[in-house]
Formats: structure tokens, sequence, C-alpha cells
């Protein structure tokens, strides 16, 4: 899977996407340290126990470099920056019954301007699933001979 670039000075507006959000009652914002053990479980059970390991990491940083959505006090999705490496985004996930709701996309912009705001002008997504997803949501272009990235000796399990 390859990487992809995000020019972090270029960034379209995100205004009316988080309004649009927020008018469907949901609350996007960067997750609490006391919120850990519940953001971790939640991603262990939803998606992949490597994913919990890095977001066990965005909470060890100050500050947190996880941001979640909720409605009602209820985990829709997650996204973390700087967890396998500097200006990284990811692992990001959204719960099967969330998605469709711009979820995915307000916690990309989100992240993107996390980095921005660090003093970061490109940001990188690593090891891209959805690569028409993020060309089409944030503009990012794929980094050549990205295959496989820093994720090319993972142990498995």
């Amino acid at each position: 899977m390859i990487d992809m670039l995000v020019n972090l000075y270029e960034l379209p507006d995100s205004g009316e996407l988080y309004e649009s959000v927020k008018d469907k009652g949901i609350t996007l914002r960067r997750a609490n340290a006391y919120e850990r053990h519940i953001v971790a479980g939640w991603v262990g059970e939803h998606f992949s126990p490597k994913w919990v390991s890095e977001v066990k990491v965005a909470f060890s940083r100050q500050p947190v470099t996880c941001f979640i959505a909720t409605r009602d006090k209820e985990i829709l999705g997650f996204a973390c920056i700087e967890t396998t490496a500097k200006g990284f985004y990811g692992p990001t996930g959204v719960s099967e019954e969330a998605r469709g709701t711009g979820i995915g996309k307000a916690l990309l912009f989100r992240c993107m301007e996390a980095l921005k705001e660090s003093g970061y002008v490109y940001g990188v997504i690593g090891g891209v699933g959805p690569r028409e997803f993020y060309e089409k949501a944030i503009g990012a272009t794929k980094i050549p001979n990205s295959d496989p990235s820093i994720y090319r000796d993972i142990l498995p399990g």
C-alpha cells in the first residue's frame, strides 16, 4: 500500500464540512487522556489490535494526537496523527453504522489542520487503503516508490 502526501498550506476550507457534521448531532474533538481505555477498547472492538497499539501512542503525546467523533456520548469514529511516524496520519476508522455521515472526512481535515498547527507544511497518509477518497477529499497525491512504506516488516498478529 502506498503513502500519500497532503499539502497543508493549501488545505481546502473545512467550515461547511464541520457544520454539516455538527448539524447531525456529531461532536468532533480531541480525545482526553482519561478516555484512553475507552477509545482503545472501542478501536479494539471495531478494528485491529495493531491500531489499538497506535491509539495508545497517540494518548502518550501531549497534547493527545487522537481525535474522536461522538454522538450522545457514543464513539462513532476516530483518527490519529503521529503514531507510527512524525507527520503521519492514521490510523482512522468510522463505525459501520456511521459511515456516509461525513465523519471520516471531518476527522481527516481536523488531523491535517492539527499537523499544520504543529508547524508541518506537508502531511503523510501512510499505507493508504482508499486512495480515491484521499485524492478527492483533500487533494492528496501518491508518493512515488512508497510501497510498502514504513510498514515493510510488520510482525504478524
